[in-house]
């Protein structure tokens, strides 16, 4: 497995992460001891660097992966997240950036991981009623006592971006990026790489559709959250099928998978991106991991920016994007 450097604060992983949620919630119903027989090949074949975060589950996914690296710690650079604040019983409450509530959330972190400390700790929607400079505060503090080593933001607005970093280095920002969620290209992207920041791509096969396993919003389960979210539904659904229907094309002729095309393209737009497929099977993570050796000509890339443009996808992101920091 490769290995890409993710900013300029030091943090070396691996060029194709894991996220972990869909292990635990969203997406239809999930499987521990599935998710950690995907965690363990995962670091078999080289993927060190798993996501994951305090509301999903809630706090079921944070214990899942400590679980499935409690004698492989050494062999991990793991990631967690906090701010979306979620009851016990799966209410959401909202977002907290306050310092007293970061320090809250990465205690009870840690305690569910069974860890020490976490390599990179995001902030994982920016609260508007917080400054972020107090919020990064915090999280330097953190640094400081040795819990976390580097510190990340989640779907941040440039301007945001730069306030946090003047507070204190940031590592790497994750956000949603793949061949129907290519907002970031311009001043996102621009921004972080101005500023020496990683990034971090989440939801790099468009939350399943880009691999062409959907023909149908009928093919989602009952319980899938993707039901809720305007990409999947109605004349929506329809167009981007079209989307999905170009990629698959080229990937045929390449003799790869679309999720494999997918993942290569996502790759291909810098050695400071590095995407986090999530995935409860452990044959569509080697198929994953495989996208590291897919080589992409310039003509092959003039074909794919042509198949699904910025812009192309239908709808929105999320049935609700009040929460994203634009």
């Amino acid at each position: 497995m490769e290995t890409r450097r993710l900013g300029e604060q030091g943090l070396e992983v691996s060029a194709v992460g894991l996220g972990c949620m869909g292990m635990s919630e969203f997406y239809g119903s999930p499987s521990g001891e599935r998710g950690i027989e995907v965690i363990h090949r995962a670091l078999d074949l080289g993927v060190d660097f798993l996501d994951t975060a305090d509301m999903y589950g809630p706090f079921t996914n944070e214990r899942l992966v400590g679980e499935a690296i409690r004698d492989r710690r050494d062999r991990v650079v793991l990631a967690t997240k906090f701010g979306n604040v979620r009851s016990e019983d799966g209410g959401y409450l909202g977002v907290d950036g306050r310092p007293s509530y970061v320090r809250e959330a990465c205690h009870a972190s840690l305690q569910r991981l069974g860890v020490d400390h976490v390599d990179l700790y995001y902030q994982h929607r920016v609260d508007p009623d917080v400054p972020v400079e107090e919020t990064v505060g915090a999280m330097a503090t953190l640094k400081e006592e040795g819990k976390v080593r580097h510190l990340g933001l989640s779907e941040a607005a440039p301007a945001t971006i730069r306030r946090a970093h003047a507070e204190h280095p940031i590592t790497a920002l994750q956000t949603e990026y793949s061949l129907w969620s290519r907002f970031p290209e311009g001043e996102i992207l621009d921004t972080v790489r101005e500023l020496g920041i990683g990034y971090v791509a989440y939801s790099p096969l468009g939350r399943g559709f880009l691999t062409g396993r959907f023909e149908r919003f009928e093919d989602l389960p009952e319980n899938d959250w993707r039901r809720q979210s305007p990409r999947f539904r109605g004349e929506n659904f329809a167009k981007n099928l079209e989307l999905v229907e170009r990629v698959e094309e080229i990937a045929g002729e390449k003799d790869v998978t679309p999720a494999q095309l997918a993942l290569a393209w996502v790759l291909e737009q810098g050695e400071d991106i590095v995407p986090i497929p999530g995935t409860t099977s452990v044959r569509h993570l080697e198929e994953n991991v495989r996208s590291v050796e897919v080589e992409l000509s310039g003509e092959d890339l003039r074909r794919i920016d042509e198949a699904a443009p910025k812009g192309a996808a239908a709808g929105d992101r999320y049935p609700d994007m009040s929460s994203v920091n634009g």
